[in-house]
């Protein structure tokens, strides 16, 4: 079976090239104004008179034959795709104008439109361009979206067919726990994926760039300054490449778990609460929300057993005994120490064992887990329930 997805590059237009792409912009953007302009004044433009409206008026101006008549009749379907959607799809307005200075450039190519040869995008007009090819395409797209972001990075969209044959058996199994000196810590060390800090390597730069923006700063209703402006642009584009590079490495840690496992136990952690704390900048610096969507999404698309396991009693229950511990371990507290069986382990450690036995025995009561913990360390398999997507919260039947 196949799926249609989206893969999306980076790409480094020159000079000559972004002129041309923002031409091609303003042509479009034109043409999406004046099928607005057509629907206020009670036309109805339907995507087949918008067409031929398109072709008299590229009969007409010059202006508008230089430009590619796939991407300007593109930019009419998509129109007409979103006033269909306006009726249907309830809150979702009419589609209004678009202004050029609050209106990010996007262009629609069609296979008639674009090529790749030498591992470069060749577009109407004699436009080439470099793509940073981060990752093979899986098949051949059958039509691209270029556009342009807030800080002026230039992105390929393609769309293409991805098998979605589940990846070749394996065995063995792992329970993953968030944390935020490491940001994931499971049963085997060789799995964990460590807070790397981007943000906080690039934090004195960034700092740099804020304080002269606050120097630069002008009253309320006055226009900014180009150095405010330009300070503001490259602080954004410190904060994007410090993203860019935490989503890179979670999509390199969930590959590698998941190519090796065939059973997945993942606290359902959400860390929305850490941003009210005092670790508010190391929690967002660890982007645990991240790597947990690429775990999962990753894991579901190659067919593996993912369970998500809620946080609740994970720390305070012994990996080894099952034993809940009486009282809640402060964030200062590293070591956990069971008083029942004397077992000694790593906090984190302790937890992901006690998410995989959880997982394993597909239940989530204390006796549930005691049992699981205990079976698991005699060596026999704990029969789990078949594809249970999230557990209920331990001691809650």
């Amino acid at each position: 079976m196949e799926e249609v997805v989206r893969y999306t590059y980076r790409l480094r237009p020159g000079a000559t090239a972004e002129a041309a792409l923002l031409a091609e912009w303003g042509r479009c953007r034109w043409l999406w104004n004046e099928a607005v302009h057509q629907y206020k004044t009670g036309r109805k433009p339907t995507f087949g008179k918008l067409s031929k409206l398109l072709t008299e008026a590229r009969a007409r101006s010059s202006w508008l034959r230089e430009g590619s008549q796939v991407a300007q009749q593109q930019t009419l379907r998509t129109y007409a795709l979103a006033l269909q959607h306006s009726f249907k799809v309830k809150g979702r307005g009419r589609p209004r104008p678009k202004r050029r200075k609050d209106t990010l450039p996007s262009l629609g190519y069609t296979v008639r439109g674009f090529s790749i040869r030498d591992q470069r995008l060749r577009l109407p007009g004699g436009v080439t361009i470099p793509v940073v090819w981060s990752r093979e395409l899986p098949s051949a797209p059958t039509s691209v979206r270029i556009y342009q972001d807030t800080i002026g990075h230039w992105y390929a969209s393609f769309v293409v067919r991805r098998d979605t044959t589940p990846a070749p058996d394996v065995e063995g199994a792992i329970g993953v726990d968030w944390g935020v000196t490491t940001t994931a810590t499971t049963t085997d060390p060789a799995y964990d994926l460590p807070h790397l800090g981007h943000r906080k390597r690039c934090a004195a730069e960034l700092a740099k760039l804020q304080r002269r923006m606050a120097r630069r700063r002008r009253s309320k209703g006055v226009t900014p300054s180009n150095g405010y402006l330009r300070a503001k642009h490259q602080a954004a584009k410190l904060a994007k490449k410090a993203a860019r590079q935490n989503t890179h490495d979670a999509r390199v840690w969930a590959k590698k778990v998941v190519d090796n496992h065939a059973t997945i136990a993942v606290e359902d952690f959400t860390p929305t609460f850490l941003a009210k704390s005092r670790m508010a900048r190391k929690a967002a610096d660890a982007a645990i929300g991240a790597a947990k969507r690429e775990l999962i999404n990753r894991g579901m698309r190659a067919g593996r057993r993912v369970v998500l396991v809620p946080p609740a009693y994970t720390t305070m229950t012994c990996s080894q005994c099952g034993t809940r511990a009486k009282h809640r371990l402060g964030l200062g507290v590293r070591v956990f120490r069971c008083d029942t069986c004397g077992h000694t382990a790593c906090r984190d450690r302790n937890a992901a064992r006690t998410i995989l036995a959880t997982a394993e025995r597909g239940r989530a009561g204390a006796d549930d887990v005691r049992h699981a913990i205990t079976s698991s360390r005699d060596g026999r398999l704990v029969r789990s329930e078949p594809e249970i997507p999230r557990l209920p919260a331990m001691g809650k039947r």
